[in-house]
């Protein structure tokens, strides 16, 4: 047979000599068809390597089964951010697996023109990710579409959201560094306008206050740095090395990998060993913390759980389901690697 590469609902039906609401009725799975009729017309779509369009599809089903993904973040990276990018990779294959299609587009400016965006591309939901303006929420709201919240934080009660339990986390960094018998920090926060940086620096400073251990009696220094990159902790520990070492700071946490990398590499370069004059502790896991030497001791994000079910909530969202949970949080823990555990000889 000469193959096209599209055939039509109307020659699919003519082949299996039916009706073209019959092979509609096989084809979509909606309506009666008999065991015969059903065979012949499987057989044709087989034979003719029979897809139905995505137009017809919607027609159909009365959606597009795609999905649009909005990562609101203001600097790079974006796509590939240590954390972010975890995330995403997770939703698209969430996506595929329930047969969703993924429009993913970046909004620098906190702007409403993503969401125009998706809007027109007729997208059955949108998953937002990170930080966003209340009118954005507000705007989504008017088109009555199914949405949910990622890795954010707001006050309003209708929105799901799904985050990372980041204070309960900066509480166990503390509780590992102070059972290792440190008593002098040296902090490098992330911007403080952010969820997670600032959520991180909280949990960490309220545990060490319960363990005795207090910024006012010069045992806990915070350093606040513009963004969360590597060469924003490298260039911080260069600018404070020389006090780090007089006042005789034994340990390092940075609220997240990046960070604490660059400072580290400062350490090193320097001359320090680690762990064994000070050590150094990120927050996230991403694959470059267990890559370096020494490894980074980290506390772990569930980027996998965050990004699967916010896939699988969604979908539950636009199928009409109802008592889905408002907010969502994941656990985390501590992983211990060389970074603040020094080797038995």
């Amino acid at each position: 047979m000469n193959q096209k590469l599209n055939y039509s609902l109307r020659e699919l039906a003519e082949l299996a000599g039916v009706s073209k609401s019959t092979a509609s009725r096989v084809i979509s799975g909606n309506g009666y068809a008999s065991p015969d009729v059903r065979e012949r017309v499987l057989q044709a779509a087989d034979l003719l390597r029979y897809k139905p369009s995505a137009v017809a599809r919607a027609m159909v089903a009365k959606r597009t089964y795609n999905i649009g993904v909005i990562v609101f973040r203001d600097k790079l990276p974006i796509v590939s951010h240590t954390l972010y990018g975890r995330i995403i990779d997770e939703i698209l294959m969430a996506a595929e697996a329930l047969g969703y299609s993924i429009f993913l587009k970046t909004d620098r400016e906190m702007s409403l023109r993503s969401t125009d965006y998706m809007l027109e591309q007729r997208v059955d939901g949108l998953i937002l990710i990170s930080r966003l303006q209340k009118n954005v929420i507000d705007y989504v709201k008017k088109f009555n579409i199914p949405y949910l919240m990622v890795n954010g934080s707001t006050e309003d009660p209708d929105v799901v959201h799904l985050v990372s339990n980041d204070e309960a986390g900066g509480e166990r960094a503390a509780e590992h560094l102070a059972a290792g018998g440190h008593r002098k920090f040296f902090v490098i926060a992330g911007p403080g306008e952010h969820r997670s940086h600032s959520l991180r620096l909280k949990g960490f400073c309220q545990r060490l206050e319960s363990l005795g251990i207090s910024s006012s009696q010069g045992q806990v220094t915070i350093v606040q740095s513009l963004d969360s990159s590597f060469e924003s902790g490298h260039e911080l520990m260069e600018q404070h090395f020389n006090s780090f070492r007089e006042a005789q700071y034994s340990a390092i946490f940075s609220t997240n990998d990046m960070l604490a990398l660059g400072a580290m590499k400062v350490m090193l370069d320097r001359g320090m060993k680690v762990p064994e004059e000070a050590v150094v502790m990120g927050y996230d896991n991403t694959e470059l913390s267990s890559m370096v030497h020494p490894s980074l001791t980290t506390v772990s994000v569930d980027a996998t759980g965050i990004g699967r079910d916010a896939v699988s909530m969604l979908d539950r969202l636009i199928r009409g389901e109802e008592n889905i949970p408002r907010l969502t949080e994941y656990e985390s823990h501590v992983l211990v690697r060389q970074s603040t555990t020094r080797e038995e000889k």
